[in-house]
């Protein structure tokens, strides 16, 4: 289940109802309030028609942001708008009043854009379906039985297509920065997962040369 932040006053409880009724986990929290945003969330929906003197959510917009950050969706007041620049560390924003149907699109689509996943966490890359919720994985319709670390590997990968990891990124991701093992064993599960889920006509996971590894769907 993808969790949702939705930092407002109680006018946006309808959208973290509707968020709910889509298959998604809606915290609801007013301006102002702690608690952490960056690891424990999938997206962030800011009010900042409330936002007042919420300095850390105002933080939150003007830091520079990963790649493993939640995305972040705005809604803005119409007297907001000649002053409001789209390009902040925003993946979507929309206007007050927006219904709350136009909402969980929104949320959706900038979900989608960043990891492929969607509101029933089946995420799908050409013939390889990762069933996040049930840690199984299929290829052409054919189930795959992986560990539970060359999982969390192809799980790491595939939501972050097409970006290089070098071994000891990989390391740190998947197997903690606790770990003392050395780089040969992100190369021997890379070489165990791709003995299990690629073929001729299947081909996932790309060696860069003197770097590391990538995911691509290449068929």
């Amino acid at each position: 289940m993808r969790n949702l932040l939705i930092i407002g006053d109680e006018n946006m409880a309808a959208y973290a109802e509707a968020m709910e009724a889509e298959g998604y986990s809606a915290c609801l929290r007013p301006p102002g309030a702690s608690g952490p945003i960056e690891d424990s969330f999938d997206a962030v929906i800011l009010d900042l028609t409330t936002l007042g003197e919420d300095t850390a959510t105002k933080r939150l917009l003007e830091e520079a942001r990963g790649e493993d950050s939640p995305a972040l969706i705005a809604i803005i007041g119409p007297d907001q708008v000649a002053a409001f620049d789209p390009t902040r560390n925003l993946d979507d924003f929309l206007l007050a009043g927006a219904t709350p149907r136009e909402l969980t699109a929104r949320v959706r689509q900038a979900l989608w854009k960043r990891s492929r996943v969607d509101t029933k966490n089946i995420l799908k890359c050409g013939d390889l379906v990762i069933d996040l919720a049930n840690y199984t994985v299929h290829v052409a319709g054919r189930p795959v039985e992986i560990t539970f670390k060359e999982y969390e590997l192809l799980r790491f990968l595939a939501t972050n297509r097409d970006r290089v990891f070098n071994r000891d990124t990989l390391l740190n991701k998947v197997w903690g920065y606790d770990f003392y093992g050395g780089a040969r064993t992100v190369d021997v599960h890379i070489r165990r997962l791709r003995s299990k889920i690629e073929d001729r006509q299947h081909t996932f996971i790309e060696t860069v040369r003197n770097v590391g590894y990538r995911f691509r769907v290449i068929s």
